[in-house]
Order: C-alpha cells, then sequence, then structure tokens
C-alpha cells in the first residue's frame, strides 16, 4: 500500500500524507483529492454492496438529503412503510436547508432529495410533488385577545415574528410573501430548523407560521392559538427532486419510484389523515 500511494504523489507531483504524533492524516493536496474522489468512491462501494447482494432492489444504501417540515409531514411515515417491504436497505439522511440539501445533491452527496418548495430550481433538476401542505399563522396562549376578529395584514407588524433564518426557501418564500401585502417585516428570532420555532412560539416569545398538520395537537391543547389575518393562508408542498443527469442505484430507484407512488395515492385522503392525528 504505501508503495501505491508513494507512486501515486510520483504522479500528482505533491505530497498527499502527512505523519504526525497522531498518526498518518491528509496535506491540503490530499484533502482537495480527497473532496474530489469521495462521491465516486462512495458510490462505487455502493455499487459493490448491491452487485453483491442476491436481490440488488431489496438491499444496499440509499442517501437522501432532507428538510425538518419534510421529515416530519410526509417522510417519516413512508421510510417507516418502506423499511417493512425492503428491511435489508441501508438509508442515510442528511438534513440540512433545502438550498444546501440541493447543492449536496448536485454534488453527488445525496442519491435525491425530499425537501420544501418553493425554491429556486435549476433546469438540471427534476421536481415532482407528493405532498400539499397549508401554514398558518400562530402564537402562545398570550396572543388569545387576537383570535375574536380577523386582522388587517398591516396590524401584525406589532407583533414579534420566528421564523427560518436567511438562506433558507422559506426566508424567501415569505419575504416574497410579505412583500406581495405591502409589508416590510423583519424577524426578531431567527432559527436554524422548523423544529425549533414550534416551542418558542408556544413560550409566547412571537409569532410565525407553521404547518397545519404540526400546529393542530397544540391547538386542540390550548397551547396555542390560530391568528386569521384578512388574506389567504400560504399554500405549500413537499417535492422529490432529482438530477436528470446522474443514475440511480438499483435501491435509491426503488425507494424514490415508492415515494413518488405513495405520495399519488395519498393526496389529499393523507393529508386528511393527518389532520385528525
Amino acid at each position: 500500500m504505501t508503495r501505491v500511494l508513494k507512486i501515486l504523489e510520483s504522479q500528482l507531483n505533491c505530497r498527499l500524507f502527512i505523519r504526525g504524533a497522531r498518526g498518518v492524516g491528509l496535506t491540503e493536496e490530499g484533502e482537495r483529492l480527497y473532496s474530489h474522489v469521495e462521491v465516486a468512491y462512495r458510490q462505487f462501494m455502493n455499487a459493490q454492496e448491491e452487485l453483491c447482494g442476491q436481490d440488488a432492489k431489496r438491499s444496499g444504501t440509499v442517501e437522501i438529503g432532507a428538510t425538518e417540515t419534510a421529515l416530519h409531514l410526509f417522510l417519516l411515515d413512508m421510510l417507516h412503510d418502506f423499511k417493512k417491504e425492503y428491511p435489508a436497505v441501508r438509508i442515510k439522511i442528511h438534513n440540512h436547508t433545502t438550498p444546501e440539501i440541493i447543492r449536496q445533491m448536485m454534488a453527488g452527496k445525496a442519491d435525491f432529495a425530499v425537501v420544501t418548495a418553493p425554491f429556486q430550481a435549476a433546469k438540471v433538476l427534476c421536481c415532482e410533488n407528493v405532498m400539499d401542505f397549508e401554514e398558518i399563522l400562530t402564537g402562545g396562549m398570550q396572543y388569545s385577545h387576537l383570535c375574536s376578529r380577523v386582522l388587517e395584514p398591516e396590524e401584525i407588524g406589532r407583533y414579534a415574528w420566528i421564523g427560518l433564518g436567511r438562506g433558507t426557501a422559506t426566508y424567501e418564500f415569505y419575504k416574497d410573501f410579505f412583500v406581495r401585502h405591502n409589508l416590510d417585516l423583519e424577524l426578531d428570532m431567527e432559527v436554524a430548523t422548523s423544529d425549533l420555532m414550534l416551542p418558542l412560539i408556544e413560550h409566547n416569545l412571537g409569532i410565525g407560521f407553521v404547518p397545519k398538520q404540526l400546529a393542530m395537537p397544540l391547538l386542540r391543547e390550548q397551547r396555542l392559538v390560530e391568528i386569521k389575518v384578512r388574506w389567504d393562508n400560504p399554500a405549500r408542498c413537499i417535492q422529490i427532486v432529482s438530477d436528470r443527469g446522474r443514475g440511480k442505484s438499483f435501491a435509491a430507484n426503488t425507494f424514490y419510484k415508492y415515494l413518488k407512488e405513495e405520495g399519488r395515492q395519498n393526496g389529499l385522503d393523507g393529508n386528511q389523515r393527518k389532520l385528525q392525528k
């Protein structure tokens, strides 16, 4: 192995490895080389694993990117049922914002993505809607006095706002939404992931838009209130996104098709079931 590494360093005319007190590590040039070959190596190992298996479709590894909202509203239920049918398939989930997930997928670090839309999609991407959902404006019980009437859009600027921060697709979505209603609102409290919003809203730190399905249990328990405003609440969706120019492994393609099919079958009925939980 040492001889092979020396030959590689000689061919590249640079040093790739350095020996230190804690063992062998990569030089700066070695790190740069690794960043290029990492994806190809992972795909090769996944392909080898599948080809060695007796049933390629029922084994192998799938790597996907998913946003918090997509995970809680759609993907968790799908994963539960898929793993019952394909227990030998290993699934790795990378959790980031929609823009970061798309960047990683296009760099070959994920087989496909399940994300919250809308977002800016490159032409090379295939985006398929698997679930629609509605977001509602909510507040903690300290804001219950706002439930007695329907607010005008300009009134909501009086209250502290909680939402996903800059660099997320949701931030850009609501920035445009407020502009369409002639509002210039900035967040008083920014969070990195959507699952952090509900606890902050429940503790009366501000108001914010959250998926209706996730808010319903807290509304029923009277830990949150829905604030009505004279506008149409934002309708959003969850999409499966893949790179048209890159093929998928047997396992990844099986899971991809499973999610698309289940998304079609669930449709509005699936959304209604979630609202009833």
